[in-house]
């Protein structure tokens, strides 16, 4: 489809608006500019305004286009100076009736002018303009457009662009409906402004839409150069709303293609083992579970039976909240592989977590013939995992625990059948498909062969959170995902009382503490920094070491109060979380390399310093450390906080007003967006530049709804309707979503 040409904008009132300033004219001409353009082809963007540029992202002439405006103001038609509206862009024209230049030392200064039309005052000021005194003088006519705010009885503008005119009647501007972008102090956004407008003109045509006319039309929406003119130059609200729908669905319809062709390309291309089930296995595993399964866990567990039972792989989500059991079904899961004499692996973001799965299902599984095996980065030496690898090769381990060092090369499977994903936001997109296609290995066993039919041998994939996915995300990121949910908590469980306190209060919580720990219980005390930080800014912030000395010396009385971090070495740190388990540590003094997997029964107690800096997901997570035990004792939290910013009172209200991590999670996502809750980037996805979730989410399911219907059409988007869409698709998600190996 040829797309509609834009109309050139006539020239932009921001690039007159710097006439007579000294600074550099507005580019006027631009010879053969391409979208692929380095921004320095255009007229005026040397070196120096490259890196600026830079900053913001922007390197090629599509940067720029697709630095879109982050709001809209009014600016009022220039109009007389008694009219002026304070707090509103205005502009305005007159008489310089007097200047002064007023030094401030050090070569600073103001520059102060007075102007006066036939109908009152408007007093000028611009800081640190000495070279305006050879540019404005009275008697000069000049127009004006500012901010005006009241001083000493008149309207004033304080930096406002100017401009020289002939004589006071010149043709008034109109109103405009003006785009503000995302800017720096160096580049402002009215010169960020001037070279879209520029650029704009000479390259709409080269914006070849992916969208179908008649498609578009059944939408309501403007082709894709109409809708990059009305975002960057609207005429009214109306074409700036039309051009953000239009390119945030475009965001949407992508991201949702790309789920869909994944979720399409593992039902029909790809194999899994199809494990069996039978209620002796069933049986035989439940034999080594010491508590019975909640309702919510048994749901779990059948629709995981469900889909590996299959013979395509499973590919689901396990979410619930902080201590609902997740891993008991995970472990299900692995031995039903174990079961049909096949391999699971388990892989965990820390060592930590490591080492306390491998510790917890090694007891589990006492007295069985399964053999279980750790594998992480720093814990074995060259030979020993050399050995280890091999027997993994082998088939001699069924079950492998470990951290990301599972994905390296040298690691080879005989037989995996099912691989888990622990606390699976921690990890990349690619991360959690890297286990698809591994190399077996010479020797490996006859069952991990390619399938005769010619699809890709996958295993099954069960990925789990603790942070819950409100359904917003569930569509977006985790859209190629099953989803089973486990609510509530499993008996024994107590619910956890939450404080939050200020700084003054500190005392008084630990000697509160001190007192519990006194009479048997055990409490973490959670602080950001392992030494006292180096920079100014940050020395006020407790740290570990120096936490634990003031603790024991000032609380401890009787008491042993030890310190853990991520930097001490493996030894020690399961040295020191061996005795806090057994009882012999009171107090653990930690970094949030405790915020995961750590499960001491005992620990009822739990400070939280300088909570303000941690995330909302972060503090729940740590939260979630106590209430763990079957003793009857009332847990609680205390968040020992100094919020300032509006975020931070956010967040500590919420933590405080619940412990639902499902309100939280939703809480989180209204807080920060889309963009920051699990981090897209660390999931090697775009960010999505325009669209807004919660707010879109309408526009998110008429994506959803259109990307379906697409692909069940055409799942290779390889004929002629569908073939821009297909190239534009490739090259935003490609690798992020594997779908050049898709198709």
């Amino acid at each position: 489809m040829s797309p509609t040409d834009v109309p050139s904008p006539a020239p932009s009132p921001a690039a007159s608006a710097h006439a007579g300033t000294g600074e550099n004219p507005a580019p006027v001409a631009v010879k053969d500019l391409r979208l692929n353009s380095p921004v320095t082809d255009l007229v005026g963007v040397g070196p120096g305004r490259a890196r600026l540029l830079a900053r913001l992202e922007i390197h090629t002439v599509s940067d720029l286009l697709r630095h879109l405006p982050a709001r809209y103001q009014w600016e009022s038609a220039e109009g007389e100076i008694k009219d002026i509206v304070f707090e509103t862009i205005a502009s305005a024209r007159g008489t310089v009736m007097v200047t002064r230049w007023v030094a401030m030392g050090r070569g600073k200064g103001r520059y102060q002018a007075t102007l006066q039309d036939a109908t009152g005052r408007l007093d000028l000021v611009w800081f640190n303009a000495a070279y305006l005194r050879d540019k404005i003088h009275p008697g000069m006519v000049i127009r004006v457009q500012g901010k005006a705010k009241p001083f000493n009885g008149y309207p004033q503008m304080s930096n406002p662009k100017w401009e020289p005119l002939e004589n006071l009647d010149a043709a008034a501007r109109q109103e405009r409906y003006r785009p503000i972008y995302p800017a720096t102090e160096d580049l402002p956004s009215a010169r960020i402004e001037e070279m879209i407008a520029t650029a704009l003109p000479h390259v709409a045509a080269q914006l070849i839409d992916p969208l179908p006319a008649d498609f578009l039309a059944e939408h309501v929406m403007p082709p894709l150069a109409d809708a990059f003119r009305m975002a960057h130059r609207p005429e009214h609200e109306e074409e700036a709303a039309a051009a953000r729908r239009r390119l945030a669905f475009n965001e949407l319809l992508l991201l949702q293609l790309g789920i869909a062709i994944k979720k399409h390309h593992a039902r029909t291309q790809l194999a899994a083992p199809a494990l069996r089930w039978s209620e002796a296995i069933d049986a035989h595993i439940r034999q080594r579970f010491p508590f019975k399964l909640t309702p919510q866990q048994e749901l779990a567990v059948g629709q995981i039976v469900e889909d590996i039972r299959q013979g395509k792989p499973m590919n689901r989500l396990l979410q619930g909240d902080v201590g609902s059991g997740k891993t008991v079904v995970a472990l299900y899961a692995v031995l039903l592989a174990v079961a049909n004499r096949k391999q699971g692996a388990i892989m965990v973001p820390t060592e930590l977590l490591a080492e306390q799965h491998f510790a917890s299902i090694s007891a589990m599984l006492a007295g069985s013939n399964v053999r279980i095996a750790l594998l992480t980065g720093g814990r074995l030496d060259a030979a020993e995992r050399q050995a280890l690898e091999a027997d993994i090769e082998s088939g001699k381990v069924d079950i492998v625990v470990g951290t990301q060092a599972l994905l390296t090369e040298s690691v080879r499977f005989n037989d995996l059948a099912l691989v888990v994903v622990d606390e699976q936001h921690r990890f990349g997109v690619m991360q959690r498909a890297a286990f698809r296609q591994r190399d077996v290995g010479e020797g490996a066993g006859e069952k991990s062969v390619p399938p005769a039919d010619g699809r890709i041998r996958s295993p099954h994939c069960l990925v789990m959170t603790a942070t819950p996915i409100p359904r917003t995300l569930s569509l977006t990121i985790f859209g190629d995902l099953d989803i089973s949910t486990i609510t509530g908590l499993p008996p024994g469980r107590t619910p956890i009382t939450t404080r939050v306190v200020g700084a003054d209060k500190a005392d008084e919580v630990y000697r509160y503490l001190a007192g519990r720990v006194a009479k048997g219980e055990q409490a973490y005390v959670v602080v950001p920094a392992i030494d006292e930080a180096g920079k100014e800014s940050l020395k006020q912030l407790k740290n570990v070491r120096a936490h634990a000395e003031l603790l024991q010396d000032k609380y401890g009385a009787g008491l042993r109060v030890a310190a853990v971090h991520g930097q001490l070495e493996r030894s020690k740190r399961e040295e020191i979380m061996q005795a806090f388990r057994a009882s012999e540590v009171h107090i653990l003094v930690a970094t949030t390399v405790i915020e995961v997997g750590v499960d001491v029964p005992n620990a009822s107690l739990m400070v939280v310093e300088h909570a303000e800096r941690f995330g909302l997901a972060q503090l729940h997570q740590l939260r979630g450390r106590i209430g763990r035990g079957a003793n009857g004792r009332k847990s609680l939290c205390v968040f020992v906080a100094e919020p300032v910013t509006e975020e931070a009172i956010r967040r500590m209200a919420a933590i405080g007003g619940t412990t639902d991590g499902f309100k939280i999670a939703e809480e989180d996502l209204s807080i920060r967006g889309m963009g920051d809750f699990f981090g897209t980037r660390q999931h090697g996805l775009p960010p999505l530049r325009v669209a807004r979730i919660p707010k879109d989410i309408p526009l998110l399911q008429l994506a959803r709804r259109d990307a379906h219907a697409i692909v069940e059409a055409d799942a290779g988007l390889v004929g002629d309707r569908w073939r821009l869409l297909r190239k534009v698709l490739i090259q935003q998600y490609g690798d992020t979503l594997g779908l050049i190996d898709v198709g």
